[in-house]
């Protein structure tokens, strides 16, 4: 089985079921006939922008960023869990709610990648490094556009 096909069904299950762990997706897809090991199961989530996010039940699951894109700006992870930035030079660290930070990571690199070179996210926290000559008002402003709350 080809990698484009293993990814369509990565996708597929990411829709259809709340996995939670790349444990549970690396067995689903071992059931499924798909002999992979975790180091190949990382690069599908990676290539894939597969984001864990934080549920109404206090766990996390995967989803694709893709998928979040689309919302409306009120209802953007980033709209909710935003907390604060802060420039040091040209870096700014973006502070979020504890589980947020990959998923506004994700949003930050698919809709402002005119400005920003790249995100680096941990739980609660995000490197933003933006493009050469960009200025932290054209950051923002680009930012503004889905984080309604951003200062």
């Amino acid at each position: 089985m080809t990698k484009k096909f293993r990814q369509k069904i990565i996708r597929e299950m990411l829709q259809s079921y709340e996995i939670n762990s790349q444990d549970m997706l690396l067995k689903i897809l071992t059931e499924k006939g798909f002999e992979l090991t975790q180091a190949t199961l990382s690069r599908d989530i990676k290539e894939l922008k597969i984001v864990k996010i934080p549920t109404s039940k206090g766990s996390y699951i995967y989803r694709l960023s893709e998928n979040m894109v689309t919302a409306p700006k009120e209802n953007t992870l980033s709209a909710f869990g935003f907390v604060s930035i802060e420039f040091s030079g040209q870096l700014a660290v973006i502070k979020t709610l504890p589980g947020y930070a990959m998923a506004i990571a994700g949003e930050i690199d698919n809709k402002a990648s005119g400005y920003i070179l790249g995100t680096v996210a941990g739980d609660d926290t995000i490197l933003l490094i933006p493009k050469e000559n960009i200025s932290r008002g054209e950051i923002i402003a680009s930012l503004s556009a889905f984080i309604s709350n951003i200062q």
